[in-house]
């Protein structure tokens, strides 16, 4: 009976009982070794009536192989496999070791996780259960985590266990928490009197709650350590209490009560990590130790077995035994067991006992260790790989070896997220070698972590100048670093720098290879754009643009994506991206999704799809926040922070801007930065504020943010009585419409004059705009053209003529929600004596982003499952959602829902 946890069983009780509901959902219990935790877990298995219970437990000594918590875990379920969707059924049989091949997305196991257990709670409600997650390896844990979080309609519970206070901690932001702590005066009572089966003084029972927090198993101990008489208060009790060392000395005193063999018999059981009793005996039996010491650890109630498999009975024993004993001690265990794993499928755990077990350097097993790395990467498992590469490191003689391992340990740390681990395996790595290509792939991964988490500017330093070391040497190498400094250059919107990389870039023999000539010509073209020479760099650009099309390569594709918005082509930029971000989905790619993703949502934003720029921006954040991958997140936020400036919703303007502001606040990014202040010029611009419009717009830096906020500058501009600067800024505008050949530019060149004339002329130039805008996309901005002329016309009191524009320009504001533009337009044609009528706003308008991206999807023609796989959701979520979009746009079937306009 549990004494005192009325409140964690509740918990419990309830989040099973929503996963029967369907209403999935995760819960972290959290607190000190001891406290309970696996009482209560033993206690959901109980509760957990009429669902399946998966269950899995993390391991110190598994702590470092990929994916061995979630293979324990999945086990019952893997048969599933077969029914996921191709790319995710191969992911997770390749991470499992079932079949050959690799992936580069360190995601793609985490969306399959959730699509297997989806899959599993369609045949009825599912718990499952992850005890001690502190010691569970970090692919495992992601991958667990990803699918707590994305849990809504499922039948599917997730419950977990971390021990406070331990060298590892189990990262679970977001998921629902519940401190366990120790038990209260009744419930400690309780427990003591049932335990040791005597009466418990209130004294006694006060001190031994102080003296243990009220931690049960402590007094779990001490009811059966403690005499009748002491704990009846008959008799003082013993100073200091049997537990100076914590709880674990209680089980340690518990085992040095055993023999010797039985002693080593339980190290090894603890050093080895899936409870295999077949390889436990073996081991002993390497060790000259015989069955007969395992029966002396079952009577002594540490060790249960079950099945073939050996279970400790609480973490605390295994952690007791372990810790307990000599390092030599644990090497001689290590050793055993790597002599008796010999199967093709324990390699890396072969691997990782080798490494424990070894006291100096071993080329064998840092070859072992490297193998063991590279099958963690070829299964996504980065963090895996980069800790067998780090130990390889450790046990390597040679200095530009241990150079090379620490560089890789670093790569894999990095692409795992771990960017700070990542920059110190780095540090160590760089003194260890003068070779110039292996000190420029160091260069590379640091440069690649300041854009991520440090300063542009650093970035940029490094990777120029390990550039210049390997020019000559390796072009490929070289461009690519490059490549990587023109980002971080845009991103600090500094143009000296994309004038200087395009310089180098000039400089490099790209030799015979093709997809070099193209990098390097990307390089000089964008430099020719940094210097302003638009008559060099936008034809250049387009036409490679156009080159880079017939490349089936992410990395070119979205190169040439960002060099859509310098050279104003909108179709070309979701064309290319769609190109990234369409296979990527298929994929299960979350990392390749991510960064395209957001430039699709700028794109979708500034052609007026508002309602779809919303649900892209909205899935990269919530993308970037349940992978981890915050360094993600600022630009998205940035892009829903200027719809809602331009829609003029005050409150989610002014919450987006401090949002996303507290997102650079540690990393400043110019780029983002500019963008801010475009939406800050765009709100104050709606709010009839143009001169603190102009004052935010004419801070922007970089280029093409500028570029893209000219309508806002020019209109902010001639509001606030500065002609002159509006004039100055249509004629660059017109620079760059007659070069780019983009149509919304030189609608932008013709609006512009519009304001800057009056009567027949302004008229002229108004026509001019609307013809132009009736070849391109952008919706919001011919709006903007048909009420700037409505008013014009009003103004030469030909209220008749003004009419018709003005009632234009009212659609389109209420379709896209644009409601203070949409009372401008109201007063106007109130001023030209018509009562304009408020039309019902569009149903689609009613979706959440979420119903939005499941309603486009599903109006494509694909399939429920097909669905969830590319928006990363389970099937059962997709239903629920489609639901809803059914009942609020007042459809009954796909067919109905394809014919809508869900734009």
């Amino acid at each position: 009976m549990l004494h005192g946890r009325e409140e964690e069983l509740g918990r419990i009780a309830s989040l099973l009982d929503d996963a029967r509901s369907a209403c999935g959902g995760a819960l972290v219990l959290s607190g000190p070794a001891g406290v309970g935790k696996t009482a209560l877990v033993a206690a959901a298995f109980e509760m957990a009536t009429g669902m399946q219970v998966l269950s899995a437990q993390g391991v110190e000594a598994e702590s470092e192989l990929p994916f061995a918590g979630l293979h324990q875990l999945l086990r019952p379920v893997l048969p599933l496999v077969s029914e996921l969707a191709a790319p995710q059924a191969r992911a997770l049989r390749v991470t499992f070791g079932l079949e050959q091949g690799g992936s580069d997305d360190r995601f793609l196991a985490s969306v399959a996780t959730l699509s297997l257990l989806a899959q599993a709670a369609e045949r009825g409600p599912v718990l499952c259960v992850i005890d001690d997650t502190h010691w569970l390896d970090e692919a495992s844990a992601n991958a667990l985590v990803f699918v707590a979080r994305r849990l809504q309609a499922d039948r599917l519970a997730l419950l977990f266990t971390a021990r406070e206070g331990d060298v590892r901690r189990f990262h679970s932001p977001g998921l629902a928490q519940l401190d366990v702590r120790g038990l209260t005066s009744d419930a400690s009572i309780a427990l003591l009197r049932e335990r040791s089966g005597t009466d418990v003084a209130p004294s006694v029972c006060e001190h031994l709650m102080r003296a243990t927090g009220g931690n049960p198993l402590a007094l779990h101990e001490l009811a059966t350590t403690l005499s009748p008489a002491e704990l009846g208060g008959a008799v003082p009790l013993p100073r200091p209490l049997p537990l100076t060392e914590g709880v674990e000395n209680a089980f340690l005193g518990r085992v040095r009560r055993l023999s010797r063999d039985s002693q080593t018999l339980l190290l090894v059981a603890a050093a080895e990590d899936t409870g295999r009793l077949s390889v436990i005996l073996a081991a002993a039996a390497d060790l000259l130790i015989g069955t007969v010491a395992l029966g002396s650890a079952e009577e002594a109630g540490l060790v249960r077995i079950h099945e073939n498999r050996l279970t400790f009975s609480h973490p605390l024993v295994r952690s007791a035994v372990y810790q307990g004993a000599t390092t030599v001690e644990r090497q001689q265990v290590h050793r055993a067991l790597s002599c008796v794993l010999t199967d093709p499928a324990d390699a890396d755990r072969r691997a990782w006992q080798r490494a424990a077990a070894a006291d100096q350097p071993d080329a064998d097993v840092v070859r072992e260790l490297v193998d063991a790395a590279e099958r963690a990467r070829s299964r996504g498992a980065f963090d895996a790989a980069s800790a067998a590469m780090e130990r390889a490191a450790g046990l390597s003689a040679e200095s530009g070896e241990q150079a090379r391992l620490l560089w890789a340990a670093a790569e894999n740390a990095w692409l795992s997220g771990q960017l700070h681990r990542a920059s110190g395996l780095l540090a160590r790595a760089r003194p260890l070698t003068a070779e110039p290509l292996v000190r420029a792939d160091i260069d590379r991964v640091r440069g690649s972590i300041e854009i991520g988490v440090g300063s542009v500017v650093t970035a940029k330093e490094i990777l120029v100048s390990a550039t210049r070391t390997v020019a000559k040497r390796d072009a490929r190498r070289a461009l690519r670093m490059l490549m990587l400094a023109a980002e971080a250059a845009s991103y600090a919107a500094d143009t000296a720098s994309g004038i200087e990389l395009g310089a180098i870039a000039a400089q490099i023999d790209p030799g015979d290879d093709r997809r070099n000539l193209v990098m390097a010509s990307l390089l000089v073209a964008f430099g020719d754009y940094f210097a302003s020479d638009l008559a060099t760099a936008i034809p250049a650009l387009r036409r490679l643009i156009a080159e880079v099309e017939t490349f089936d390569e992410p990395e070119l594709l979205a190169a040439a994506g960002r060099a859509t918005m310098y050279v104003g082509d909108d179709a070309a930029a979701l064309r290319l991206h769609n190109r990234v971000v369409a296979p990527a989905r298929i994929a299960g790619a979350v990392g390749d999704v991510l960064l395209s993703l957001q430039r699709i949502a700028l794109v979708e934003a500034v052609t007026g799809r508002w309602s779809a720029a919303t649900a892209s921006a909205t899935e990269v954040l919530r993308l970037a926040r349940e992978t981890g991958q915050h360094e993600v997140a600022a630009l998205p936020a940035a892009h829903l922070t200027l719809i809602a400036a331009w829609r003029g919703n005050a409150d989610a303007y002014r919450s987006g801007e401090a949002e996303t502001r507290s997102m650079l606040a540690g990393h400043p990014i110019e780029l983002v930065q500019d963008e801010l202040h475009w939406a800050r010029g765009a709100f104050e611009l709606v709010c009839g504020r143009p001169e603190a419009a102009a004052e935010a717009l004419g801070i922007i830096r970089h280029p093409a943010i500028a570029s893209l906020a000219s309508l806002d500058q020019v209109e902010a501009l001639t509001l606030s009585g500065h002609e002159d600067l509006a004039r100055q800024r249509v004629d660059s505008l017109e620079a760059f419409a007659r070069h780019s050949g983009a149509a919304w530019a030189a609608a932008r060149v013709a609006h512009g004059h519009g304001l800057l004339c009056e009567g027949q002329l302004a008229a002229e130039h108004f026509e001019q705009a609307l013809k132009l805008h009736g070849g391109g996309h952008r919706v919001f901005e011919r709006a903007r053209s048909e009420l700037a002329y409505g008013a014009s016309l009003r103004r030469a009191r030909r209220r008749a003529d003004a009419r018709p524009h003005l009632r234009a320009a009212l659609t389109v504001f209420e379709d896209v929600d644009a409601e203070r533009w949409a009372e401008r337009a109201r007063n106007e044609l109130r001023a030209c004596g018509e009562t304009p009528r408020h039309r019902d706003p569009s149903a689609v308008r009613s979706l959440t982003p979420q119903e939005l991206q499941v309603a486009r999807f599903v109006a494509r023609g694909l399939a429920t499952k097909e669905v969830a796989a590319q928006l990363f959701l389970s099937p059962r979520t997709v239903d629920y959602h489609l639901r809803n979009v059914y009942a609020k746009v007042g459809v009954t079937s796909r067919t109905e829902l394809a014919q809508l306009t869900l734009e």
